[in-house]
Order: C-alpha cells, then sequence, then structure tokens
C-alpha cells in the first residue's frame, strides 16, 4: 500500500485504508486506550489503539519523535473529541498494525513542547529544531516563494544562468571571504558578496534578460537580519531604464508576497532619498508609523537659546518631532532618548509637552510666548502630546529625529497594522568615509551617476545623484538595484573619483572595461535580500529562523562546529602557516 501524507486526510477519507508514516508528536494513555499524534510535514493525525488491538504492545512503548509506519482505517471521531484547531480534527485512525522503524532518545528540543529551548541549543540541535511546526512552516514559505520566482521570471524571458563561487576579490565592498588556491601557491580567490560583474558581462555578452537565485558571502558583523552567507534574487536587464525596472521589480514582488496571502496594490509609493531623510530621518523609514519630522525653520527667531541660535548661525536646521501622548515621559525617559542619539552629537533632547495651559518643558521658557501657538500648529500637538526638537547640521539632526521616531513608535505602540512597502530612489552616489578619509561609492562602483549631474563628477562628487533604487518594507531593505555605467570612459573617472590608480583599476577591473569596448548595452538590475523578504513574509524576528542551517551571531555553525582548524597538511599543501598564538591574539 502506498504512503499517504498525515495531514491531507478528511472526512471524506472516512473508511478507507491508509498507510502512513513519520514521527510520534504526543501519546496519551486514557485508560488503556493509546492515542498518538503521528506527524509528518504535512501536518499531524490522531492515530487510536485499543488494549485489544494487535498492535497494543508495541504501542505501549512508543515515546516522542520515534519513527513509525502505521496502517489503519480512517474514522470520524466522537463528538467532543473533535480538534478544529488542526486540518484533521475531525477523522482518527483506528484498527492499526503498527512499525517501528526507528526509536529516538529523549530530544534536547522536543517539537511538541510549548516552551521554546534558548537558540544555542536550537542551533546545536538544528536537526530537531527543524521539526518544529514554526520551522517547517518557514521554511515551505520560502521553498513557494522560490518557486513563484522562478515562475514569474521564466514567463517575462528571463534566463536562470549560473556565475561563479570562485572570483578575484574587488575593493569597495565588504569584506571577503578567501579561499586559497594550492595549483597557484599565494594567490587567492574571493567567494563573491554579489554577482555584479558577472552579471554586467552577461548583458554584454547578448542575453539580455538574467536572473539567479544565488548565494553570496560577506565577512562582516552579523545581526538579527545578517549572515556570512545568504541568498539573492539576482536579476539584470538590458535596455533597460530605472521605471523598467521598478515595474519588473514590482510585478515580481507581488506574485512573491501572494504567496504569504498578502495582496500589494501597485504602483508602490516612491520618495527620493533628499525626502526620505527630511521627514523620516531614514533612507528606510517604516511607514506604518504615523509620524513626520517638521521643518522649524521658519520659528527659528521665536527660540531665544545660544544652543538654537548657535546651530542655525553655523547653518544648520531646525526640526521637530511630535510624541503623541508624550507628556507621560518621566524627565528620566527624555535622558534615556538623549543617549539613544549621542553618537549624532546631540548630548540631551530639547522638547517642550502640551497641557491645558499651555507649553512646558525644557524648551518652553526659551520660546516667546507670542510663537507658541504657530509652534503647536506646525507640530500638530494635541493636549497630552509632546516634541523633541533639534537644531544641528542637515544630516545629524534627520539621523537623531529619525531614531527618536522608532523609540517614539516603541514607546507609544504606533505602528499601524498591514504592510507598507516603498521605493526610495536618487541615493547619493557617493558618501564622505571618515575611516578612509576619502570619498566612497554608496552602493558599489558600478552604478550610473544621473546624467543631469555628470557635470558636476569632479567638482562636487557628494553632490551627483545615482540612477539607484531601494525597495523597503516595514523599515527594512529588502532589494536594491542601479542602472549601471555601460560606459567605458565614465567608469574609467568613477575609478579614478574613488583614488585608484590607473595599475589598480586595470588589475582589478580590466576585464570589465575591455568588455565594454565591444558594444555594452545599457543596461540595469536588481537584487532582492531573499532571506530578509522571508522573515518579514514569515513574522519571524530572525533571519536564522528562515533558514534551514544558519550561523550565530558570531559566525560559528554550532551544528558541525565550523569555523574549526584543519589539519597540518593541508595548511602545507596550500602554502600556509600556522599562525603563533601570540600573533593571533592581536
Amino acid at each position: 500500500m502506498q504512503r499517504e501524507s498525515a495531514g491531507s486526510l478528511r472526512s471524506t477519507d472516512i473508511g478507507r485504508r491508509v498507510r502512513l508514516a513519520g514521527w510520534v508528536h504526543r501519546v496519551r494513555d486514557h485508560g488503556g486506550v493509546l492515542f498518538f499524534d503521528l506527524r509528518d510535514r504535512s501536518g499531524i493525525c490522531q492515530i487510536v489503539v485499543s488494549p485489544t488491538d494487535a498492535a497494543s504492545a508495541a504501542a505501549s512503548r512508543l515515546r516522542p519523535e520515534w519513527v513509525i509506519a502505521v496502517e489503519g482505517t480512517v474514522r470520524t471521531r466522537q463528538e467532543g473529541a473533535k480538534n478544529a484547531k488542526i486540518a484533521t480534527g475531525e477523522i482518527e485512525v483506528s484498527d492499526v498494525a503498527l512499525e517501528v522503524l526507528s526509536e529516538s532518545d529523549v530530544p534536547p528540543v522536543l517539537p511538541s513542547a510549548n516552551d521554546v529551548p534558548d537558540e544555542a541549543v536550537r542551533l546545536r540541535y538544528r536537526f530537531l529544531d527543524l521539526r518544529r511546526e514554526e520551522m517547517q512552516r518557514n521554511l515551505a514559505l520560502r521553498h513557494r516563494v522560490l518557486q513563484a520566482t522562478r515562475r514569474y521570471l521564466d514567463a517575462a524571458g528571463f534566463y536562470e544562468l549560473e556565475t561563479p563561487m570562485l572570483t578575484r576579490s574587488t575593493p569597495e565592498g565588504s569584506r571577503d571571504f578567501l579561499v586559497p588556491s594550492r595549483m597557484q601557491p599565494g594567490a587567492f580567490y574571493a567567494l563573491p558578496q554579489s554577482p555584479q560583474l558577472f552579471k554586467q558581462l552577461l548583458m554584454v555578452s547578448g542575453f539580455e534578460r538574467y536572473f539567479q537565485i544565488v548565494r553570496c558571502f560577506r565577512d562582516e558583523d552579523l545581526r538579527a537580519d545578517r549572515q556570512p552567507e545568504f541568498t539573492q534574487i539576482d536579476i539584470e536587464m538590458s535596455f533597460a531604464q530605472q521605471e523598467d525596472v521598478l515595474s519588473l521589480a514590482e510585478g515580481l514582488t507581488k506574485s512573491l508576497v501572494a504567496e504569504a496571502g498578502w495582496d500589494l496594490s501597485l504602483p508602490l509609493k516612491r520618495l527620493t532619498y533628499k525626502d526620505a531623510m527630511a521627514r523620516y530621518g531614514s533612507d528606510k523609514p517604516d511607514l506604518r508609523i504615523p509620524l513626520e519630522i517638521i521643518d522649524l525653520g521658519t520659528l527659528a527667531d521665536a527660540f531665544d537659546t545660544p544652543l538654537i541660535q548657535g546651530a542655525l548661525a553655523a547653518g544648520g536646521v531646525l526640526r521637530g518631532l511630535r510624541a503623541p501622548g508624550g507628556a507621560a515621559l518621566s524627565r528620566k525617559q527624555w535622558d534615556e532618548l538623549g543617549r539613544e542619539i549621542e553618537r549624532f552629537g546631540v548630548k540631551s533632547v530639547p522638547y517642550v509637552i502640551r497641557d491645558a495651559d499651555g507649553l512646558r518643558g525644557s524648551l518652553a521658557k526659551a520660546l516667546q510666548p507670542q510663537a507658541q501657538d504657530a509652534l503647536i500648529g506646525a507640530l500638530g500637538l494635541a493636549v497630552g502630546d509632546a516634541a523633541a526638537i533639534l537644531a544641528g547640521e542637515d544630516e545629524k539632526v534627520s539621523l537623531a529625529l529619525g531614531v527618536l521616531r522608532l523609540s517614539f513608535a516603541d514607546r507609544f505602540a504606533l505602528r499601524k497594522p498591514g504592510h507598507r512597502f516603498l521605493w526610495v530612489t536618487d541615493f547619493p552616489l557617493m558618501e564622505w568615509s571618515e575611516e578612509e578619509g576619502r570619498a566612497v561609492s554608496r552602493h558599489h562602483p558600478f552604478t550610473h551617476p544621473n546624467p543631469a549631474d555628470l557635470g558636476r563628477l569632479e567638482d562636487e562628487p557628494l553632490a551627483v545623484r545615482a540612477q539607484a533604487y531601494d525597495l523597503v518594507l516595514d523599515g527594512v531593505e529588502v532589494a536594491g538595484g542601479s542602472i549601471r555605467i555601460h560606459e567605458r570612459l565614465l567608469q574609467e573617472r568613477i575609478f579614478k573619483l574613488l583614488g585608484l590608480t590607473e595599475e589598480e583599476t586595470r588589475n582589478k577591473f580590466g576585464f570589465l572595461l575591455d568588455a565594454f569596448r565591444y558594444g555594452a548595452p545599457p543596461h540595469g538590475g536588481v537584487a532582492f535580500g531573499f532571506d530578509r523578504l522571508i522573515m518579514l513574509l514569515a513574522g519571524a524576528s530572525s533571519i536564522r529562523d528562515v533558514i534551514a542551517f544558519p550561523k550565530t551571531a558570531k559566525g560559528t555553525d554550532l551544528l558541525t562546529g565550523a569555523p574549526a582548524e584543519v589539519a597540518k597538511a593541508q595548511l602545507e599543501e596550500l602554502r600556509l602557516r600556522e599562525m603563533p598564538p601570540e600573533e593571533a591574539k592581536r
């Protein structure tokens, strides 16, 4: 008899003889009558064994997570015993023959338990953790979204093509994972941070529409939404303008989120980088939070305080952010908010509170009385509201208020239900790196500048806008891309602005510049952070909960023990030496 799925049985199967196999989920003894739940990836089915059944002796030995096979008859459950919480809750299987396929020790992670163990235990015994319903559901969603990706892009005329995993290290990115070459002693491959250069070469090669569901690697510090190896949906299009890429990405997004039961209305909202920073203090704003930063420049003269006037005299800005219900914040809590933004040069948070008699708070005394109504109107303050008011450098004030916006949302439960997508466009092409003392690419050095700003490249590089765009979902970047440079001379200009010598450019990117000599089409693309997207669609708090075998925050694999030392012979074969302990600690 062919095996069937435990979770697929319904009342229409009553009377049928079926064969099931899976894991024992729970066992219950009701006065000699044994009830146990059989679990496979499709769900759970209740099995009943009476004391007079031939399987009674074998069933009495069963323990959670034993692997068994049963053959029995589907029947309806008795009234009062039906379980509306599971799909098979109206039926059970009785009159069974039972075979134990594999026994189990007491598992350190029990899939049937309500309490979830510490994450370190879950990752050490990941093969058990993956049996839990939540993890099975998350990875099933991941599978469906992967297949939806392939269906959508295939229908849109894209080829799924693979690019190398062993390539060369290039500058202008995160740290590479390096792989020593045995055949070329002293030389190293790098694991790709993205297929960027190869997908551009595929456009030069005439394939026009490419995609790849690809593993990428970055040797960087980890967090809840970051792993050293991750998956991207990588897309590139020839003869495409920005609008073409955004339109395709929106259609794909609508198709993918439908797998999680979400309905997405198109087109998506768009904001320029400049507007996003001015209104929300972030280039990935969470639009579920109904708060916007307000420019208070017209009220600057109403504040009689050296702090504000000095900042404005130095060319700064004056901006405010309403905190609904903020009158409830204590002075200690305002001090806590100040510590959240002190990295932006703000030592404390100047604020006002509106009560029935007007305004009070640390800034109220510095505000001219006749300007109170104007400030209340500008910020939209109701009685019981408060507002943070900051003056200083444009970017620092915006970023600080952006942090406060998120903090207010958390403290006062301001996020609205549902989900909000938007595009952020027109990013700066370059930004200043204090660490390196030079301009660096905001995204990567292959991003095409806005054609209207090409004349400013050499004289005002930080003012040049890029043809770059990010897709943001609920305050998280889930995709990003750009129109690429396809002109050799322009690419050489960008490399020069980034401080690369002609020799370095030739050594690192000569193959790309050579390709541009032979008819490169205009092209652009986008890459989705697949793990982050699934995390949000699944409602998980970490991408580790949507990846089968993730690393810890320290980049270790608790299941296999990686990274691990290797044999001395392996190092010698690669012409490498083991670093003395005193050097390794430096």
